[in-house]
């Protein structure tokens, strides 16, 4: 059980922890990575079609989000922050790695509903992972923004820097094409 003076860190708020990483507290960011590492692994995994690579990149992020820390003007936003954080890290690496964004547009329906049975949520997730794998970084990347993490398209605009209609487009397309290839799994 991480402790840290009078505070012990794996019971703290969040909130509480943020104030005190922003204080520069390494104890306390660091218990804020082990409570934030699965979702933005996951965020990351779904834009990537590598799994390795989706992890390093999680941790890159992370070690901005240490580092830009003091911009972070309340709690309550870490999130969001964090994500766009994410987000662009994701972007400068496929830039890097000199990724070609193609033009791709909207509405994905459900894989597996409710009623359905634990192996079968199971494999449509499988499916859906390899689907999402298939798409290009930019169609997965909307995709991944818009139906994933519920943003506009104008929020996806916001943090990728894309213009609205290639938003709009990507979303569309890797929609579409992750229909016809659920369909045909």
């Amino acid at each position: 059980m991480a402790q840290r003076g009078n505070l012990n860190l794996s019971e703290a708020a969040e909130a509480t922890l943020i104030v005190a990483a922003q204080a520069r507290d390494q104890a306390a960011f660091g218990e804020l990575v082990r409570r934030r590492q699965g979702w933005a692994r996951a965020l990351l995994r779904k834009m990537c079609s590598n799994h390795a690579e989706a992890d390093d990149l999680a941790q890159e992020a992370f070690i901005k989000a240490w580092d830009k820390m003091a911009d972070l003007e309340t709690p309550a936003a870490f999130p969001g922050w964090f994500r766009r954080i994410a987000v662009t890290t994701f972007l400068m690496a496929k830039r890097r790695q000199k990724a070609v964004f193609e033009e791709i547009d909207e509405d994905l329906s459900p894989i597996a509903d409710e009623t359905s049975t634990p192996e079968a949520q199971a494999g449509a997730k499988i499916d859906l992972e390899k689907a999402l794998a298939r798409l290009s970084d930019a169609e997965r990347l909307c995709v991944t923004l818009n139906h994933g993490e519920g943003l506009s398209h104008g929020e996806i605009v916001e943090m990728t820097g894309l213009p609205l209609g290639t938003v709009k487009s990507h979303v569309l397309r890797g929609t579409e094409k992750l229909r016809r290839m659920l369909e045909a799994a």
